[in-house]
């Protein structure tokens, strides 16, 4: 077995997931909520070309002309993403008795639709990653793929750090403004005792609540009443999602996922459809 650079290269060996650790820098990781706050060490950093990569690391000692090519065989070892037709998937439909209003997904910039994506990254399929910065949620999936779906990250100011277990998750749940929300919003305290699912709940369809060390953290990955809010700071520090978009991953998460929320994901462990 010889080594090239980054990449031992032998019988056996899973190259997609190798070429994995060529992207993996030192950074921290932030997440976005509505309180506390508290910094953890993560391998991400803010994303750098791959040109610029690989002159680095050439000229550093660290990879030879083999290494990438073991790398470019890795992108192309993974499955076309996935296709979605869209009038369909976010067309109206009845859930549970409850109307989902269609949502006109021409007004929303592309990049914030339901799409599959080549995915890089060293987490275990199951896991929720969250991109803050790009407003992006990955779901990440078998044979080096993850669904990428658009959503509204908290509003500056409202933030905290670390990861996060989602611990259950609910279908039409009941919102119950938290009394920090209330005392910024008194307006809200009218909903003190909670609000029932329906359309105009702000949870929307499904809400996957999230807790840390054991403790709710009171902050929610949720369907939104307002999905044009989608790609913007605009929640109170919970990540929205259109309806149709928070039912998919509800059906695909397990309960006890790991959620990973940073400031922005490097763009190198991210390859798009070409279609």
């Amino acid at each position: 077995m010889s080594k090239l650079g980054f990449f031992r290269i032998g019988r056996g060996l899973d190259l997609s997931r190798t070429a994995a650790s060529i992207f993996v820098l030192s950074g921290v990781v932030v997440l976005q909520a509505c309180s506390s706050s508290q910094t953890l060490t993560s391998a991400y950093a803010p994303p750098t070309s791959p040109s610029v990569m690989r002159t680095a690391a050439v000229h550093a000692g660290k990879a030879d002309h083999a290494s990438f090519v073991a790398r470019d065989q890795a992108y192309a070892a993974r499955p076309e993403p996935q296709t979605f037709d869209y009038p369909s998937i976010y067309a109206a439909k009845n859930d549970d008795g409850i109307q989902i209003s269609a949502f006109d997904y021409t007004k929303m910039s592309p990049r914030y639709l339901r799409q599959q994506v080549r995915y890089f990254g060293p987490e275990r399929p199951g896991t929720i990653v969250i991109d803050a910065k790009r407003k992006h949620l990955y779901l990440v999936e078998r044979n080096g793929m993850a669904m990428r779906y658009g959503i509204a990250v908290g509003k500056e100011g409202y933030g905290w750090t670390g990861n996060s277990v989602l611990q259950w998750k609910q279908k039409w749940p009941t919102w119950t403004p938290p009394k920090e929300m209330i005392e910024r919003k008194p307006e809200l305290a009218k909903y003190a005792e909670g609000l029932k699912g329906s359309p105009a709940n702000p949870l929307g369809a499904r809400a996957m609540y999230l807790f840390k060390n054991g403790k709710d953290t009171l902050y929610r990955i949720h369907g939104t009443d307002k999905p044009f809010s989608i790609g913007k700071a605009a929640s109170s520090g919970c990540f929205r999602m259109i309806n149709q978009d928070v039912i998919d991953l509800y059906d695909r998460v397990n309960r006890k996922a790991s959620v990973q929320v940073r400031t922005q994901v490097a763009q190198n462990l991210v390859q798009e459809s070409s279609r």
